[in-house]
């Protein structure tokens, strides 16, 4: 059985629960008030963005934005159907399929950034300075390795 949690630590556990939540909230609502996109395909849309040739195997993407298999389906599916992206057969693996941005898709995203940017620096950026941004995204890259 796991030891109990401290007071100090439950209270920073609690904390860190509650606003890593309500910023995810916020900064899903804002932007899908500006931009009508949801935080997933805002995701998928910068990772294609990202990657050699706008492309990406849907195994790697579910990897990359920790979506199950059948998440990743279901959100590349939706994306389709409002002509965001598209399924492509590997070329390197006819077997396997990659989600491949499209020119709509990246019109949408460079449309989409600058007022969810906006949010992200309100929200978040511009309540730490560089250190403790840099301490948070040391902590986290070490937690994300578990």
């Amino acid at each position: 059985m796991a030891e109990p949690l401290t007071g100090t630590q439950l209270a920073h556990w609690r904390t860190f629960i509650e606003s890593s939540w309500a910023l995810h909230t916020r900064l899903e609502d804002e932007l899908r008030a500006a931009t009508g996109l949801s935080m997933n395909d805002y995701h998928v849309l910068v990772a294609l963005a990202d990657a050699p040739g706008r492309r990406i195997r849907m195994g790697e993407l579910a990897s990359r934005l920790v979506l199950s298999p059948s998440r990743i389906t279901y959100q590349i599916n939706s994306m389709i159907k409002r002509g965001l992206v598209r399924k492509e057969s590997c070329p390197d693996d006819g077997r396997g399929q990659e989600a491949v941005l499209t020119e709509d898709g990246l019109t949408v995203l460079r449309e989409a950034a600058p007022a969810h940017l906006a949010t992200v620096r309100e929200s978040f950026i511009d309540h730490l300075d560089d250190e403790e941004l840099a301490v948070i995204g040391h902590v986290f890259a070490r937690i994300r390795k578990v």
